[in-house]
């Protein structure tokens, strides 16, 4: 029996969509049937490069629910951007990747969450580094006893660019951690489980000269889990230019891990009288794996590695980090 094929829209047609884009014809399961963005030129651009224009364009998501029919919509919008467009796409039982953060606030965020399990549409929020075969490695692990009770989780997000106009704008991206960071609080998220309480330290200290540069650009976060680990989360936007450094180190009762990212890591197990070492070595495609993780949800009915509810826990996470940040006080996420 031939595999089904998937009707998709994009909505959003930037950056980050190209590479969503390229990768799922990779699928080759795939037919994109719609692109939709406020700039007419970059959807019809789009239509072009990737459905030698047998797409039809919007640029109002609210026509493209309407007339096109489709299994899955990816929505690559900016933060600031995001209104009724996951309510609308599940209610025409269209499935939803949704790149993070999936809002700038809880009860935005709360309405998505609603409207994917009152319609039974499958979603992946778009957190590739839970995908990366270390990562996944070290979660079977700590799930299945194997490495013990996790301890301490150190990690660090270092980076040096002006990004986008948007993303400066603390009201618009929600700041360095609330957009960027965010990858990182996940990962702990997934690896230690849910945090109780949060303390965080924030400033802009590198651009303040520049214009409508409202954004945080350093960082340092104590996080405590309900399991009893803790984690240190630092960041900054004024590292070595051109460089995205996003590394982390955790420690269990058997094991310290060393991840250079998430699909190599370095294993030393400590709980034998001789230390052994293990690796993972990967070049595992993330963000083929996160596509392909949702296909495998929606034939099989069973759930994504990232779904929309688990997008709204990190992003809770790091509102109350920001919020702590900005006050001065510990913010108690229990």
């Amino acid at each position: 029996m031939a595999e089904k094929r998937y009707r998709v829209g994009i909505l959003g047609c930037g950056g980050i969509a190209n590479a969503h884009a390229r990768t799922i014809l990779k699928t080759g399961r795939t037919d994109f049937v719609a692109f939709c963005d406020i700039e007419e030129a970059r959807a019809k651009e789009f239509n072009e490069r990737y459905a030698q224009g047998n797409a039809k364009v919007f640029t109002d998501y609210r026509k493209m629910f309407e007339t096109v029919e489709m299994d899955i919509v990816y929505i690559c919008l900016p933060p600031f951007t995001h209104s009724d467009e996951v309510e609308l796409a599940a209610k025409a039982g269209v499935h939803i990747f949704i790149e993070k953060p999936i809002a700038l606030d809880m009860k935005t965020a709360d309405r998505m969450v609603k409207a994917c399990k009152e319609n039974k549409v499958k979603s992946q929020v778009g957190f590739m580094n839970r995908h990366g075969d270390a990562v996944q490695t070290v979660k079977r692990m700590i799930e299945s006893g194997e490495a013990g009770q996790p301890g301490l989780l150190v990690a660090w997000y270092m980076c040096n660019s002006l990004h986008a106009p948007w993303w400066r704008d603390k009201s618009k991206s929600g700041g360095q951690i609330v957009e960027q960071i965010i990858h990182t609080y996940d990962i702990a998220r997934f690896l230690l489980g849910e945090p109780v309480s949060v303390f965080c330290h924030l400033d802009n200290l590198f651009h303040k000269d520049v214009p409508n540069y409202t954004s945080e650009d350093v960082s340092a976060t104590s996080i405590r889990f309900s399991s009893g680990a803790v984690a240190t989360i630092a960041g900054t936007n004024g590292a070595i230019p051109g460089k995205w450094i996003n590394q982390w180190k955790l420690v269990t009762q058997n094991f310290t891990v060393d991840f250079t990212d998430a699909n190599n890591a370095t294993l030393v197990q400590t709980n034998l009288p001789h230390l052994r070492t293990l690796t993972i070595n990967s070049d595992k495609d993330l963000f083929l794996a996160e596509t392909l993780d949702l296909l495998k949800a929606i034939e099989t009915d069973g759930e994504t590695v990232c779904p929309m509810e688990e997008g709204a826990k990190t992003l809770r996470l790091v509102l109350a980090v920001r919020e702590s940040g900005e006050t001065g006080q510990v913010m108690s996420l229990a």
